[in-house]
C-alpha cells in the first residue's frame, strides 16, 4: 500500500530519477518545451520550479547550487542570463502541463510541459481578448445620440419659423414656459399673431373717424 507516499519514483532507482530528471530539466530550459508522460511532467515541475525561484538572485551562490542540481554549465547560463528576466514578476507557477492524448504503443498518457512565458500564441491571445474588452460601448449610446440630434434639429427649425412670423411671436417664444414643447410654443405664437392682426385691422376705422368729423 502507497499511503501517504507523496513522491512518484517513476519505476525507478534514486540515482537513475534524478539523472532523469536533471536531464529533463536542462532540455526544458534550452527548449522551452518538451513532449514526455503526465507523470514525468508532474515530477518535473516539482523538481525545475524550485531552481527557476532561485534564478530570480543572480549571485555565484545561486548559480553553483542550480550546477549542483542541473550539472549543465550551458544550462546554467541560459537560465540566469535569458529565461530569469522574463519570469522576474510571476510568483511562480512557472510551467504549463497541455495534454494531448494517449501513445499508440501502451496507452500512456502524454502531454507538453513548457514555460508559460514563452508561449506566444496564447500571450497574444491573452492581450488581443483584453484590448476587445477595453472597446466595450453601452448599447444605447447610439439611439440616445440620434433622439438628441432629432430634438436640436426640431428646435432649430422651430425657431427659424418663429424669427420668419411676427415680433409678437418671437417674443412669446422667448418666454414661454420650459415645461412646453416647441409645437405648443409655435401653435400659440401663431395664435397670437393672428389676434394682434385682428386688433388692429378693428383700430383702423376708429382712428379715421374723428378726422371726418372735423374736416364736416
Amino acid at each position: 500500500m502507497r499511503h501517504n507516499r507523496k513522491v512518484n519514483h517513476l519505476g525507478r532507482t534514486s540515482s537513475h530519477r534524478k539523472a532523469m530528471l536533471a536531464n529533463m530539466a536542462t532540455s526544458l530550459i534550452m527548449h522551452k518545451r518538451i513532449k514526455t508522460t503526465v507523470a514525468k511532467a508532474r515530477a518535473l515541475r516539482i523538481y525545475v520550479e524550485p531552481l527557476l525561484t532561485k534564478s530570480k538572485e543572480d549571485s555565484t551562490h545561486s548559480r553553483r547550487v542550480v550546477f549542483s542540481y542541473l550539472q549543465n554549465k550551458e544550462a546554467v547560463t541560459e537560465l540566469f542570463r535569458e529565461v530569469s528576466p522574463k519570469i522576474m514578476e510571476r510568483p511562480g507557477g512557472y510551467t504549463r502541463i497541455l495534454k494531448i492524448g494517449t501513445r499508440v504503443g501502451d496507452s500512456a498518457d502524454m502531454c507538453y510541459i513548457e514555460l508559460v512565458d514563452y508561449n506566444e500564441n496564447l500571450l497574444g491571445a491573452k492581450s488581443d481578448a483584453a484590448g476587445k474588452a477595453g472597446k466595450r460601448r453601452r448599447r444605447g449610446s447610439g439611439k440616445k445620440k440620434e433622439e438628441a440630434e432629432t430634438t436640436v434639429a426640431k428646435k432649430t427649425a422651430a425657431e427659424e419659423k418663429v424669427k420668419a412670423g411676427t415680433p409678437a411671436a418671437e417674443a412669446e417664444v422667448e418666454t414661454a414656459p420650459a415645461g412646453e414643447t416647441t409645437e405648443e410654443v409655435v401653435a400659440e405664437a401663431e395664435q397670437s399673431a393672428e389676434s394682434s392682426d385682428a386688433s388692429a385691422s378693428e383700430a383702423e376705422p376708429t382712428n379715421e373717424n374723428p378726422e371726418e368729423g372735423k374736416k364736416e
